[in-house]
């Protein structure tokens, strides 16, 4: 318990301004961390790799997960790498520092785990080829991007996934480029969201057998909000037709700054424009002590998409160091499908 609160403090203290945005992610980096570059064109497979002169950083699955009767499920593994410093060094010399979270959604439960480690120790970390991701014993690996095995264990729940890519990367906003306010702030972004899954998710009442859909996200920043942005909502949404959509709603004391891209169903991706991608709350439920959206409205006229996403289990909570709600969608009316809603800053 004492090596995990240092480790927490020591996280706290890579985002000094926690007042400053959600998880302090609105705080101006200290001197000499990068900064997103619009000119910046991303290189494969160098980029599944970490890039540690930037503060911030993730690795980012979540799934649609079916069992053989039919009953839906929802997987999520996380990777965060958060810097003291820019830059790499060996042991415990190491800037880096790094938190994993794993989760299982049922329609009647929601489970997840934490994880912490520091940098340089081998405890946690990221290679690029062949493809390593890791953090104790949870691991996504694989001999490139497009095969990938990935697992976790928390107290009440573990997974053994086999993830394989069946579409091409997407790159957000332009060229991967993707800005987050009117100010500027931006961030790097990169998705693959084709992957094939099967594999088994292991709950208190046993082993299920479970096949279905993932989208993995690829992110990094020194200062990804404005300091008056408080929270996002953020969906990925898998339509039947086989088009895909992003949209994300960054909510600001100055209002709310949208963006997003829409994909179609052979993986060309289109960015949308700042507005173009509308996300209006229809219901609130108390979780956690707090009430949270988990019905929305999501349009987008241009495609034709005007659809009701609504949470499979709507106490979805993520009690962890930096709470947040994360959970799978059914998505009806225009464009029926599946997919995933994170929500954070709801205090």
């Amino acid at each position: 318990m004492r090596a995990r609160l240092a480790l927490l403090l020591i996280l706290l203290a890579a985002l000094p301004a926690y007042g400053q945005g959600y998880a302090g992610l609105g705080s101006t980096a200290s001197e000499g961390f990068a900064n997103p570059d619009p000119n910046t064109r991303l290189h494969f497979p160098r980029d599944h790799g970490p890039h540690p002169d930037f503060r911030i950083e993730w690795w980012y699955l979540t799934a649609n997960l079916t069992g053989p009767d039919g009953t839906d499920y929802g997987v999520q593994w996380t990777l965060f790498r958060s810097a003291l410093a820019p830059g790499e060094a060996a042991g415990w010399a190491s800037p880096q520092i790094w938190m994993g979270h794993a989760a299982a959604t049922t329609p009647e439960n929601h489970y997840f785990a934490e994880r912490l480690a520091r940098g340089g120790i081998g405890q946690a970390g990221v290679r690029a080829t062949p493809f390593r991701a890791w953090i104790d014993d949870w691991q996504m690996a694989g001999a490139d991007f497009d095969s990938l095995r990935l697992t976790a264990l928390g107290a009440e729940f573990a997974y053994d996934l086999n993830l394989t890519a069946e579409g091409p990367l997407v790159l957000h906003g332009v060229n991967g480029y993707s800005v987050k306010s009117a100010d500027g702030q931006a961030s790097h972004y990169y998705s693959q969201p084709h992957y094939r899954i099967t594999g088994t998710l292991t709950l208190p009442s046993g082993p299920v057998a479970v096949t279905g859909q993932g989208w993995l996200d690829r992110e990094w920043s020194s200062q990804p909000l404005a300091a008056d942005q408080s929270g996002w909502d953020w969906f990925s949404l898998t339509f039947d037709s086989g088009a895909r959509l992003m949209g994300f709603r960054l909510r600001g004391a100055r209002g709310d700054f949208t963006s997003g891209t829409w994909i179609d169903a052979e993986g060309n991706a289109t960015p949308l424009a700042s507005g173009a991608f509308r996300a209006a709350p229809l219901d609130e439920t108390p979780v956690a002590g707090r009430d949270v959206p988990v019905r929305w409205r999501v349009t987008l006229p241009d495609r034709g998409v005007d659809v009701e996403v609504a949470a499979l289990n709507p106490q979805s909570w993520m009690g962890t160091s930096f709470p947040y709600w994360e959970g799978p969608v059914r998505v009806s009316c225009s464009h029926p499908g599946r997919g995933y809603l994170e929500m954070t800053g709801y205090e």
